[in-house]
């Protein structure tokens, strides 16, 4: 395992130990609600020993996926939290430490249980490269709708277990207090159903606010005449809305159960501050929205532009392949030469890669290897000198994706500008080395003098698309020495 790997799973690992801490300091909070510091590190010391075979396996889960198969690792799963989990839950049950209530045990064991199951179904379609479509496509707008209605939906909850009981329902209001009695929500339908749609309304009337600040103000106000007529353009919007939505709050049936929340008096100032808070406390949001829309587009742009570029790149480059091919081939046309068939047999398969595997993003190395192996035999058919070849590869994984038509640029330049001008015997000596993270390839070749300056325009179109493809990831030279021209690339795959 590499040290960036290993870094990334501490991080991994620890990200997951804080939630699960997170989630038992809340656990003793609401379950058993402290009243001192003393009495609040006692439960969370409790509900960190029930977590016990949940931290020891978030802990080492990055591990234990590296290293252990798929059995061995639902193995120790279903040990941790089949096994260890419950027992440890019942021993805390019948020992009762600090007297705490059983259903905090029980409440513990079963939210140790769901966060464990999501944070495996996250692992899950990461390592499947898999995403859960319908989540990925809440917008920020619908995620806090669903929140608001969640929240709507719990209130209510609390308020029908509340009401009938004399510490939270009086003659004068109801308190809504921590309490949920499903008893008295089943059979109140109708009174639950009403409190969740009268306490989305109240909400909703903040998230009006909420819309009409992302939406006009700050995305047109804001944007086109400044701050200072957005400003302005709040108080406005503020003077048209606040008494209407003040006098419809005032209305509601469950204002008056608890205990008037809200003034008959639709034009108090307290309305009004109370919309200015919510506009402008969701400002920093909205500003952070909407520089990352412009970022967004930004990098869309960018994006559109290097594809743009990598076409112009390619349409020049096929132009210069096709040109040299043809010439070989009219070569051996004139020559009248028995290989002429075979050599439009492997012109054709030549360009059939061209046209439709170099207009992929990748292709496996070895379907780069046929095609350089390819080249290199048509080119000999039509050579009347003799050639030294020599092409050594050592490849580890045949299946390795690289960019098409990147290391045929260095085999072109060499017949082109070296070997096709020879008057005598020429070399050609190639070598490829490719492992998952990294690739090298040389190139070694005669050449004739007075020909060393002239070198086309693929290397100089190869300089672009590296560029482009391999950022501050590829190393290429290019070396004269003794009638010999020498090019190397280096790729990081990883």
């Amino acid at each position: 395992m590499n040290e960036l790997t290993k870094r990334q799973g501490w991080l991994v690992n620890r990200l997951d130990v804080w939630l699960f801490g997170g989630m038992l300091i809340w656990i003793s909070i609401l379950e058993v609600q402290p009243v001192n510091w003393k009495e609040f590190f006692m439960h969370v010391g409790i509900s960190a020993i029930i977590q016990i075979p949940a931290l020891v396996f978030s802990w080492n889960r990055m591990r234990w996926l590296q290293q252990l198969t798929s059995k061995q690792y639902l193995l120790y799963w279903l040990l941790c939290y089949g096994v260890c989990l419950p027992l440890v839950t019942a021993l805390c049950i019948v020992l009762r430490p600090g007297e705490r209530p059983v259903g905090s045990f029980v409440t513990g064991a079963i939210c140790c249980i769901s966060l464990e199951l999501v944070l495996s179904a996250r692992i899950y379609y990461q390592q499947r490269g898999r995403h859960v479509g319908w989540v990925n496509k809440i917008s920020l707008d619908k995620a806090v709708l669903v929140s608001l209605l969640l929240i709507a939906v719990t209130l209510s909850a609390m308020a029908v277990s509340s009401m009938d009981n004399p510490r939270y329902h009086t003659k004068e209001q109801l308190l809504i207090g921590y309490e949920f009695d499903l008893y008295k929500i089943i059979t109140r339908p109708g009174t639950f159903f009403s409190f969740i749609a009268q306490f989305m309304f109240m909400y909703l009337c903040g998230y009006l606010l909420y819309y009409i600040n992302s939406r006009f103000l700050v995305g047109k106000v804001l944007k086109q005449k400044g701050i200072v007529f957005y400003v302005m353009s709040v108080f406005a919007a503020m003077a048209f809305l606040y008494p209407m939505l003040g006098q419809l709050l005032a209305l509601l049936p469950i204002n008056k159960l608890l205990g008037g929340i809200f003034s008959g008096n639709p034009f108090l100032l307290e309305n009004a501050f109370g919309g200015l808070a919510v506009i402008f406390l969701t400002l920093p949001v909205v500003l952070a929205l909407q520089w990352a829309k412009q970022n967004n587009r930004i990098v869309s742009l960018e994006k559109e532009k290097t594809r743009a570029e990598l076409d112009l790149l390619k349409q020049q480059l096929d132009p210069h392949f096709f040109f040299n091919t043809l010439n070989n081939l009219y070569a051996l046309s004139l020559q009248q030469s028995k290989q002429t068939p075979e050599s439009i047999l492997q012109l054709s398969e030549l360009m059939r890669y061209v046209i439709y595997k170099g207009n992929e993003a990748t292709v496996p190395i070895r379907e780069e290897i046929k095609y350089i192996n390819d080249y290199m035999q048509l080119q000999q058919i039509r050579l009347k000198m003799q050639l030294d070849l020599q092409f050594t590869r050592n490849i580890g994984n045949e299946a390795q994706p690289v960019a098409p038509m990147l290391l045929i640029v260095f085999i072109e330049n060499a017949f082109k500008h070296g070997i096709e001008p020879a008057d005598g015997p020429a070399f050609l000596h190639v070598q490829l080395t490719c492992t998952d993270r990294q690739l090298y390839f040389s190139c070694e070749n005669s050449f004739e003098p007075g020909t060393t300056g002239n070198t086309g325009i693929g290397l100089d179109n190869l300089q672009k698309r590296l560029a482009l493809l391999y950022p501050d990831r590829h190393v290429l030279k290019t070396a004269v020495k003794n009638h010999t021209f020498k090019a190397e690339m280096q790729l990081d795959l990883s």
